[in-house]
């Protein structure tokens, strides 16, 4: 797993890049490291304190003056700026040095040299080719330093070979969700450039008229959300994102999804803080906007993806619960997930790709796209009405047959229809499994990204013999029927979220958990700073 912190200002700034390897699952980006590589004096001084005792750390003689009289870590001094500048020519300065780097750590960790050589022809591949001779010089250049006797033989990775079954896949959660929409059939869409969520419209712009489809870059986030809503009227679902400052902008527009019952997909890859806040933080403090926002009552599916492997299969559900209720479903992911690289299984995409077409059967005589007694079933435009009667889609208040009306009864059966499948969505969910055994004396709970260092916590508790379960949920509105016969086999419900408490204590989650089952033994745990949870924040909080 990688995980990324990188700064939001144009001018730069530190950037920190983590990965975590294991043979097992690897749950989160950890709690202390093993190696640690500064550039720079404040990268030292900064993160010398995440750096476990024993640990190693490398870094820049020529810009770094670590403390060696602290006796906890073994010190590796390079000139990595001056080596760097010598290898590739004073014109260079030490723009390659991060390349360097590389180079000595795949002689470090006795990493695949010719593989990471194919790797940087590949990225840079596209420039000049004496850029490409650049990075490769200063790769072989970093992987020729003599590292000594004290790192020849300490890392070394072992070879397992694969023993059949389906290969795997790495790439990021903004990789994984666009690939997943491709597969859920989505084949038009519009956005508007956004961190973190532009890498996803960038696929999407490259991948789709691969299959016949379209993504337009909009002038702005209503341009955007307004195309995609055209889109999806006219058969094909689609979909449209951003991040929490530009689904505020899409507000009024889903508002108009949700009355006109037009299937769509949203997309919140959400970062920290109101206003501008945090761009490149993670935070998951949008689960409000998700569920509440909108004027007037307008119910609308809330999913959460969990990991990398999930943002794929979550777009999926999204897709199949948009186009089933006829209505507006966000996908919520977070900064974090956008940018974290895993290995998953290789889906099996000839058993799972769906179908985009639009449904073109013509329409009995009695056909009403919104009947007042079941769940609204679009016709595209260009379908034949063998009543001759065609329906109207509008965003005022309708009747069946969707003709703008302002009777009162009729706007109350509307809304009921509107609310009603939503409640028929609850009893088709199934509860999410219990991770740690099904009663005991806490359950953490969870959704989105902090999935990994909560189950990860979980371990690490009974390990020390703490009776302690986990609860992951994906889908938060509307919530899966039952969670209230998993709380009470519990003494203590703890919902984990990176969200503020409030001003009554209480996290977003935990808030719509309380409401909607009035149990005082729902409490919060929650951060904001910008950081996904450490294993040990999560344990410090929930153990005496």
């Amino acid at each position: 797993m990688t995980y990324m912190t990188i700064p939001s200002t144009i001018s730069g700034g530190p950037s920190i890049f983590q990965v975590r390897i294991g043979s097992g699952e690897v749950l989160s980006a950890g709690d202390e490291a093993d190696f640690l590589v500064a550039f720079y004096q404040h990268s030292y001084e900064d993160h010398v304190g995440f750096l476990k005792e024993g640990g190693i750390l490398l870094y820049d003689s020529d810009q770094v003056q670590p403390d060696l009289t602290d006796k906890r870590f073994v010190y590796l001094g390079v000139a990595i700026t001056g080596l760097t500048v010598e290898a590739l020519g004073g014109t260079a300065k030490d723009k390659g040095k991060n390349i360097f780097v590389l180079g000595l750590i795949a002689a470090i960790f006795h990493l695949d040299v010719e593989k990471l050589m194919g790797l940087i022809r590949e990225r840079f591949g596209g420039k000049n080719e004496s850029i490409v001779n650049t990075a490769l010089m200063a790769f072989q250049a970093g992987y020729s330093y003599p590292v000594g006797g004290l790192l020849a033989n300490r890392y070394e990775f072992e070879v397992r070979p694969k023993t059949g079954g389906r290969g795997q896949v790495t790439m990021d959660g903004n990789q994984a969700l666009a690939y997943g929409l491709i597969a859920a059939g989505v084949r038009y869409g519009a956005g508007y450039p956004i961190t973190p969520w532009s890498t996803v419209m960038e696929i999407l712009r490259t991948e789709l008229p691969k299959y016949g489809g379209l993504f337009v870059q909009a002038e702005d986030e209503l341009a955007a959300v307004s195309l995609a809503l055209g889109f999806s009227y006219s058969g094909y679902l689609s979909v449209t994102g951003s991040a929490g400052p530009g689904i505020s902008l899409k507000t009024e527009a889903i508002g108009w999804a949700s009355m006109a019952e037009i299937p769509l997909l949203v997309v919140n890859v959400q970062r920290g803080g109101p206003s501008t806040g945090l761009p490149t933080n993670v935070e998951q403090s949008d689960l409000y906007q998700a569920i509440f926002g909108s004027h007037g009552d307008s119910p609308r599916v809330v999913l959460a993806a969990s990991n990398v492997e999930d943002c794929f299969y979550v777009a999926m559900e999204a897709a199949r619960i948009a186009r089933k209720y006829s209505t507006p479903v966000f996908i919520l992911s977070d900064s974090s997930l956008a940018t974290r690289i895993e290995a998953f299984n290789e889906p099996d995409l000839k058993a799972i790709m769906q179908n985009p077409e639009p449904d073109l059967t013509p329409r009995s005589e009695d056909y009403k796209p919104y009947p007042v007694d079941g769940i609204t079933r679009h016709a595209p435009p260009g379908t034949r009405m063998i009543g001759g009667k065609y329906p109207v889609v509008t965003g005022l208040e309708h009747d069946e047959m969707g003709h703008p009306t302002g009777r009162p009864a009729l706007h109350m059966a509307m809304t009921a229809k509107r609310r009603r499948k939503l409640k028929q969505l609850a009893e088709e969910i199934p509860l999410p499994e219990v991770y740690g055994g099904p009663q005991g004396d806490t359950l953490l709970v969870g959704w989105g990204s902090t999935f990994g260092p909560i189950r990860e916590a979980v371990d690490r508790a009974k390990e020390r013999g703490q009776n302690v379960s986990s609860l992951h949920l994906r889908h938060l509105h509307p919530l899966p029927n039952g969670l209230d016969s998993v709380f009470a086999r519990f003494s203590r419900i703890i919902v984990a979220e990176m969200n503020d408490e409030g001003l009554y204590g209480f996290g977003q989650l935990a808030t719509l958990l309380r409401a909607r089952f009035c149990d005082p033994k729902i409490r919060s745990l929650t951060k904001t700073d910008g950081l996904t949870f450490r294993v040990k924040e999560i344990l410090q909080g929930i153990l005496p």
